[in-house]
Order: structure tokens, then sequence, then C-alpha cells
């Protein structure tokens, strides 16, 4: 390209950078919750981190699953975002996305009683989880099993 092994290399691994950035801000396009969704899924996030500390200190679950809600918190508590704050829409809605993108997979592993059980929030925001996770909403008696 430029003559140069340096240059080239250099040219190279900032392509690749941008198109793995593009790859993955198309992702999260795409799982992000539609409609009112995003909003709740703001709205519930201090809850939904409470409950990502909470499982993760949960030695009964899978080791998997501990491993992802570890990267999860690494990724929630870096300063800079995949998506910058300054992009409408996604900029703020980036880490409410990667966690409930990372919490489906969890439910799918573990089931949703860990979750439940560590809720820390009301049996509304709870319900309002389940529905971010695209689960059927939970029964009056699933909610009092758990309390």
């Amino acid at each position: 390209m430029t003559g140069s092994f340096w240059w080239d290399l250099a040219l190279s691994l900032v392509t690749a950078l941008v198109l793995i950035w593009l790859a993955l801000a198309i992702t999260l396009m795409l799982v992000r919750p539609r409609g009112g969704l995003l909003h709740e899924a703001v709205r519930v996030l201090p809850d939904v981190l409470r409950l990502v500390r909470r499982l993760a200190a949960d030695s009964s679950l899978p080791r998997g699953v501990r491993i992802r809600l570890g990267l999860l918190l690494a990724y929630l508590a870096m300063p800079i975002d995949l998506i910058p704050d300054f992009i409408p829409v996604l900029g703020y809605a980036d880490d409410a996305i990667i966690v409930i993108a990372v919490l489906r997979s969890i439910v799918r592993r573990a089931g949703l009683g860990p979750v439940r059980a560590h809720w820390p929030g009301t049996d509304g925001g709870f319900t309002a989880l389940v529905r971010l996770l695209g689960l059927a909403t939970p029964t009056n008696r699933d909610a009092a099993d758990h309390s």
C-alpha cells in the first residue's frame, strides 16, 4: 500500500479496529429493546447493576456465568464506552443494551430463578426486567415463591 511495512501494518490495524467497532455497533442496534422498552431498561438500570454484582458473587452459579458477569462488570467500570455518549439514542443506551444481552445469556444458562432470588428492586421492576429479557411475564405465584 504505502511501501513501508510499519505504515501498512498501522493502517491495517486501524482499519480492522474500525470494522470491528462498526460490527459491534450494528449488533447493538439489532439487539436493542424496541419501543418503550429501551426507556424501561434505563429506568431499571440501577437495580440491574446491583443484580449483576450479586449474581457475580453467587458461587452456586456455573463458572461460565460468573465469568460473563465479571467481564460485564469490568466493561461497565471502564470510563470509555463502546458507543460514545454524543451519538443520539444509542450513546446513553449502550450499557443498558449490553447488560440486557448478557442477562439474556445468563437466563438461558442458569434459569430465571437465580435472577429472581437476587433481584434487589420492586416486583414491578422485576416484571420490567423480564419483559426486557424477552421472557413471558412472571405470574404473581412465581413472584410470591421467590419473595
